[in-house]
């Protein structure tokens, strides 16, 4: 694609398109994008690449008329920028097709697909082929720490990248990992996700059996076989597996783990564990992490990362360094010994790993939840009984108003009152608190040293990560010059 000088991106500010951005970036194309909304990390991201972002969409982004436009599959008909460049006929794809063409073109393609955990264990996959001189090219949806990006071209062979099940563009309703033909998979999990696309688990099951079914004789998947103290095969995971014509190797607590887990150890400032492989120790290995389900992740990359070759020794020295991705249990703000804390939340199974996580690293700290159901699945009701479940794992439980709540069919939408009632089953009181604002007032006075807030949210949530921090400071000031007053007074 020599011939295109102009891209801009329609969306730019998803984890994907602007990692897309970056790369288009790098390889010498002019990139410009627009969004309804820019928010951190990856308006910084945007910003320190020097990629300009239009807000809001109009038509007026395009003009001049770029060579070629990415439309983001969040971008649907109706679409001002859209509609732009269907009745002037500019040439548009989405990002998969360019990923595709692009980038992915002569490289042994490894993808990290499933429910959960795929942005951490990419990162992970992708530090440890980088510790161990591979020169890998990646691309995760959040931002590496270890490496302060989403992406990377390496001069390697080997493409990493994130595997999203999540729709192509408003033109392809196929998700997206079936664009990238991978010689090699980890598979996480299966579980129904994204109820605004997928109708039930099967359909989410046909999306991942097509994945599977994609690798090649000489390929390789690397798939989860349950968990610790819940040894258990997952249904789902094997109706998809059973669509593989390469070979399969599993790793967790199940009967058919080559990979399993052993004398694991959940600490205050890091995590270990022993890996055997057939039965025997195969390798220790730590990192700073907190959370089982990341040793799960950890694990997953480590089994790709020996069938590439690399000796155990350096995947152990890559993961003793692995710091985290933005927004996966991100501390945000230390005030007055209240630990806020950013994670991205989308799914009940992901918020019970991360409160769980939360609670063997913190012992005997208060644990608060502050939820914004925002996910197109937090958003309905279909999962509500699992959230409720999932929220009960903490102490104080704050459920702010749906995220446009109107854009879900009034019988589908998640009910806050029912989902209060739910989780007031599990022994837990939670309250519903409309917006980022009110939170913040209500709750900020009761808050106390030791105390630990998880705010969960795939989205901006109206700035709660800075506005409570700011306001816990702000309480702090307030009663240490009330103590200095009484103290003068005396």
């Amino acid at each position: 694609m020599t011939d295109k000088k102009h891209i801009h991106l329609i969306g730019i500010c998803g984890t994907a398109m602007a990692s897309l951005a970056g790369m288009l970036n790098q390889r010498g194309f002019r990139v410009t994008g627009s969004d309804a909304a820019a928010y951190p990390p990856m308006s910084d991201f945007l910003a320190e690449l020097g990629i300009p972002v239009a807000q809001p969409f109009n038509a007026r982004n395009l003009d001049p008329a770029p060579d070629l436009v990415v439309v983001g599959n969040a971008i649907s008909r109706g679409n001002a920028e859209l509609e732009h460049i269907l009745d002037q006929r500019i040439p548009f794809c989405s990002l998969p097709h360019l990923l595709h063409d692009e980038f992915l073109r002569g490289k042994e393609v490894l993808v990290v697909a499933g429910t959960h955990g795929k942005t951490t264990t990419t990162s992970m996959l992708a530090w440890i082929f980088h510790t161990a001189g591979m020169q890998p090219s990646f691309l995760i949806g959040g931002i590496a720490e270890n490496f302060g990006s989403s992406f990377h071209l390496g001069q390697g062979k080997h493409f990493i990248l994130e595997g999203d099940e999540y729709d192509t563009a408003f033109f392809d309703k196929g998700p997206k990992f079936l664009h990238y033909f991978p010689d090699a998979v980890i598979l996480t999990s299966v579980e129904f996700d994204h109820a605004d696309i997928y109708k039930d688990l099967d359909a989410v099951e046909t999306a991942f059996r097509r994945l599977v079914n994609l690798i090649p004789r000489r390929g390789r998947i690397i798939a989860f076989d349950g968990m610790a103290g819940e040894a258990r095969e997952s249904a789902s995971l094997e109706r998809c597996l059973s669509k593989a014509f390469c070979p399969v190797e599993r790793y967790g607590a199940g009967s058919h783990s080559a990979w399993r887990i052993d004398n694991l150890q959940l600490g205050a400032d890091k995590t270990s564990w022993t890996v055997l492989d057939g039965g025997r120790v195969w390798a220790n290995l730590e990192f700073p992490l907190a959370g089982e389900y990341n040793v799960w992740n950890a694990t997953a990359a480590a089994a790709m990362a020996a069938a590439y070759g690399i000796s155990k020794d350096e995947i152990a020295a890559a993961l003793k360094t692995f710091k985290s991705v933005k927004r996966r249990l991100e501390v945000k703000a230390q005030v007055n010994g209240i630990t806020v804390i950013d994670d991205f939340a989308h799914h009940p199974t992901a918020i019970a790993g991360t409160l769980k996580a939360l609670r063997a690293r913190y012992t005997g700290a208060r644990l608060w939840a502050i939820l914004e159901p925002r996910s197109n699945t937090l958003r309905r009701r279909v999962l509500q009984s699992d959230l409720a479940r999932s929220l009960a794992v903490a102490d104080e439980i704050i459920v702010a108003g749906v995220f446009r709540s109107e854009a879900v069919p009034e019988n589908e939408r998640l009910e806050l009152p029912e989902l209060a009632a739910e989780i007031q089953k599990h022994g837990k009181r939670a309250r519903l608190i409309g917006n980022a604002d009110e939170i913040v007032q209500m709750i900020a006075p009761e808050m106390r040293t030791g105390d630990i807030v998880a705010i969960l949210s795939n989205g901006g949530f109206g700035g709660i990560y800075e506005k409570l921090p700011v306001r816990l400071r702000a309480l702090a000031s307030e009663a240490g010059t009330a103590d200095s007053a009484r103290a003068a007074g005396k």
